[in-house]
């Protein structure tokens, strides 16, 4: 339970951290506001001819009589826009990251440098167009692994009781993983740590992932929330992957309370992990 309201207090402490630097919360504004067009421009054209997508897909029932025609291709385009629902939600934060890497990754060094004791921000060293590389290869890694958890537990969804109420919360738990990683992923790939060893350092501390994601994973069903929030979550991810580190966090600065006990309390990376920084 500690580590579980700790994420959540690096949640807060980062919306906290922008809410503090104006100039960075503005610039971090804009990869948020041109994904959010794009994806709604992508659901309106959803809406508008779906039906008749699924009735090109469905030509077995054409001669259907009714209301069996209408009602199996009505379930069929209903579910294909819960399914690209599901899907903007999963990958909106991918995108946007994607999208605002430049962004991101300067909010994220400032935020590093600004609770760092010494003031030192690692760097990757690595070039911008590598940067974009590995960041769209991991996140597409990310985004299959959602998608087929997103999958399966729409089928589930169709188990009487279970489905309306325990599959609906393990929704947003596992939502609310995948978009930590997301959001971990700009600090530490900057420390040259791989996707596998992120997913290791997630996964030891499932509390403190839930406690920072699961809300932000609720949040973010409202689209324009997910774009004014998404800088001050770049900045709490920053100071949570610090903590995943064991790296210290200056007390003095925006870190905060919890940050005093990530210099104190948590544990170092499993052993194999890369150290930070290069």
């Amino acid at each position: 339970m500690r580590d579980l309201g700790a994420g959540f207090r690096y949640l807060l402490k980062g919306q906290r951290w922008v809410a503090r630097h104006g100039r960075q919360y503005g610039f971090g504004l804009l990869p948020g506001l041109i994904t959010l067009v794009l994806y709604a421009a992508a659901l309106v054209a959803l809406a508008l001819w779906g039906e008749d997508a699924v009735g090109w897909a469905t030509p077995f029932a054409d001669d259907w009589t009714s209301p069996w025609q209408g009602l199996f291709r009505g379930f069929l385009t209903a579910v294909l826009f819960a399914l690209a629902l599901l899907l903007a939600v999963v990958t909106f934060t991918a995108v946007t990251l994607l999208i605002g890497q430049p962004f991101y990754e300067n909010l994220s060094e400032k935020v590093d440098r600004d609770v760092s004791p010494d003031g030192h921000a690692p760097e990757s060293g690595l070039p911008l167009w590598r940067e974009l590389w590995i960041s769209a290869r991991d996140s597409l890694r990310i985004v299959v692994r959602a998608a087929l958890w997103g999958v399966l537990l729409f089928a589930c969804g169709f188990i009487p009781v279970v489905g309306q109420t325990a599959v609906p919360v393990i929704g947003f738990f596992i939502t609310g993983f995948f978009l930590t990683e997301e959001l971990t992923a700009v600090a530490l790939q900057r420390r040259s740590v791989e996707l596998r060893t992120r997913l290791t350092l997630l996964r030891s501390r499932k509390a403190l992932v839930w406690g920072f994601g699961t809300p932000l994973a609720a949040a973010f069903l409202v689209p324009f929330v997910a774009v004014f929030l998404m800088p001050g979550a770049v900045a709490g991810a920053t100071l949570m992957a610090r903590d995943l580190l064991g790296e210290e966090i200056d007390e003095g600065g925006d870190g905060g309370e919890a940050g005093d006990q990530a210099a104190t309390t948590f544990p170092q990376p499993p052993s194999g992990s890369p150290a930070p920084g290069r």
